[in-house]
C-alpha cells in the first residue's frame, strides 16, 4: 500500500510548502492558509456558470478542492470561517444580497447545505490527504459530495425555515428542488477537484 502514496501521509499544501518547526508559524501560515481559502469560496460562491437544467456557482467546487488539498482540519475550518463571515452579516453567500446574511440565514432552505460544506471539507481533506490513487481519491470527494447533498436534502425538507412560514418543504419538494438539479453539475465540480488535487499530488512526486 505504502507503494502507492506519491507522498508521506499529509495534506498536499503541506507538501508542497516547506516544512515549519516552530508552533507560532505553523499557526500563522494555517491562519493566513484559512483566510485565503475563504475568500476563494466566497468568490466562486459569486460567479455563476450557465448551465442545465440551471446556472451553477463554482462553491462546492472550493469547497471540495480546498478540503482536498488543505486535509481535513484545515478544509473544515477554512469552511467554517467562510460560514462565520456570513453569521456576522457580510454578503458572502450565493443569495447574499438579497437575501440577508446573518445568523437566521442559516436557518433558512440553503443552511442544510451550508454544514454540509464543512462536512465535505473534512471527508475530502481526509481523502485527499492520504495523497493516494486518483481512484480513492475521487472515492472520497464524491462520498462528500453525498454527505453535503444529504445534509442538505435533510435540512430542506424537514428543517428549513420557509418565508411562508412553514417548516421544510417535505422529500419530494425538496428532491426536486435543492438536490436533482444540481447533481449533474456537482458531479462535475466534483470529478474536477478530485482531478486537479490529483493532478498536483502528480506535480509533488515528480519534484520529489
Amino acid at each position: 500500500m505504502a507503494e502507492t502514496l506519491p507522498l508521506p501521509a499529509t495534506s498536499m499544501v503541506n507538501a508542497a510548502l516547506p516544512a515549519l518547526s516552530d508552533p507560532r508559524t505553523r499557526v500563522l501560515r494555517n491562519v493566513a492558509l484559512a483566510v485565503v481559502g475563504s475568500l476563494l469560496i466566497i468568490a466562486a460562491a459569486k460567479v455563476k456558470v450557465p448551465f442545465w437544467p440551471v446556472p451553477m456557482t463554482l462553491q462546492t467546487l472550493a469547497v471540495l478542492g480546498l478540503g482536498a488539498a488543505y486535509g481535513a482540519r484545515l478544509g473544515a475550518a477554512t469552511v467554517a470561517l467562510y460560514i462565520a463571515y456570513g453569521l456576522f452579516g457580510l454578503p458572502v453567500f450565493t443569495n447574499t444580497p438579497p437575501v440577508a446574511a446573518g445568523p437566521l440565514y442559516l436557518l433558512g432552505p440553503t443552511g442544510g447545505f451550508l454544514i454540509g460544506f464543512v462536512a465535505a471539507a473534512a471527508i475530502a481533506g481526509w481523502a485527499g490527504s492520504r495523497g493516494a490513487s486518483l481512484w480513492r481519491l475521487a472515492g472520497g470527494v464524491v462520498l462528500a459530495e453525498i454527505v453535503l447533498m444529504a445534509l442538505g436534502f435533510a435540512w430542506l425538507a424537514l428543517g428549513a425555515q420557509m418565508a411562508s412560514g412553514a417548516t421544510g418543504i417535505g422529500f419530494a419538494k425538496a428532491w426536486a428542488a435543492g438536490v436533482e438539479p444540481f447533481l449533474l453539475g456537482d458531479l462535475i465540480k466534483a470529478a474536477l477537484a478530485a482531478s486537479l488535487v490529483g493532478a498536483g499530488w502528480s506535480m509533488l512526486k515528480r519534484r520529489g
